[in-house]
């Protein structure tokens, strides 16, 4: 019996619009491949955009409401529907690592960024859970439109989607979550505690896996990692890397300051 293709299944995971249904379909792909139920091949494109629910409503950064900063009940759903949103889109940015550079980078890149395609939809259901638990529930609030821009930009590199999503978006993430540990952690909100204090454990690994196979792709190109970083960060990455750094999560994770201290503003 011929095995189905873990391309078709990507896809498919991809195009999945309703939330639930793609948590399910991103995990169940990472659990068929590590259990060898999809051969390694890639006989469908992955689409130019992933299937996206009707709500939350996606707007540009400069018309996003801001997020109140306080412990009260409505600031910690303002703040856990901007996570979920987050994990949310980071399924579709692993779940197009996977299987856009998949054929390319091998059987073990596959078999990782799937790994986090799992993960981040688990982040993400979490999230929705500890939202339906204040009330709330994901789609109730605009989200940011820009989060898929950066797999849009480096569609076609693999080394520049490398550099700029685990490597700079997701290590920002590493920098950014002592401080919401510290907000909820005021708010006496433990289980939202316990929640970020795994995506943070998680977030390393994922960082982790991203300079690993950048490193791995700078030796087989002869390229140097920290100066080809750097050159794919100026031209792909429109923000800003600025501090305070986690740098003992971003050491961790392997990514030493001589990546990121001499791009920080």
């Amino acid at each position: 019996m011929t095995r189905p293709s873990v391309g078709a299944a990507i896809r498919a995971a991809l195009l999945t619009t309703k939330p639930r249904d793609k948590v399910m379909a991103a995990r169940a792909v990472a659990r068929q491949w590590r259990q060898g139920k999809l051969a390694f091949a890639f006989d469908a494109p992955m689409p130019d955009q992933p299937g996206r629910p009707e709500h939350p409503e996606l707007l540009p950064p400069n018309r996003m409401p801001k997020r109140g900063r306080g412990e009260s009940n409505r600031a910690r759903i303002a703040l856990y529907h901007a996570l979920a949103h987050i994990e949310f889109v980071a399924i579709d940015l692993a779940l197009d690592m996977a299987g856009r550079f998949g054929p390319e980078m091998g059987p073990e890149f596959l078999g990782d960024f799937l790994s986090i395609a799992a993960d981040e939809a688990m982040h993400f259901a979490l999230l929705e859970r500890r939202l339906r638990v204040l009330g709330s529930h994901y789609g109730a609030l605009p989200a940011h439109s820009g989060l898929w821009d950066a797999a849009d930009e480096t569609r076609n590199d693999v080394a520049a989607r490398l550099a700029i999503v685990p490597m700079v978006l997701e290590a920002r993430g590493l920098d950014v979550t002592p401080a919401m540990l510290n907000r909820l952690r005021g708010a006496g909100d433990k289980p939202g505690e316990n929640i970020l204090k795994r995506i943070l454990d998680d977030e390393i690994r994922h960082v982790r896996f991203g300079a690993s196979h950048f490193e791995t792709l700078c030796l087989t190109r002869g390229e140097d990692p920290q100066a080809l970083w750097k050159t794919l960060v100026n031209q792909h990455f429109r923000g800003s890397i600025k501090p305070p750094f986690n740098d003992s999560a971003r050491q961790a994770a392997g990514l030493s300051r001589g990546y990121y201290a001499a791009l920080a503003d």
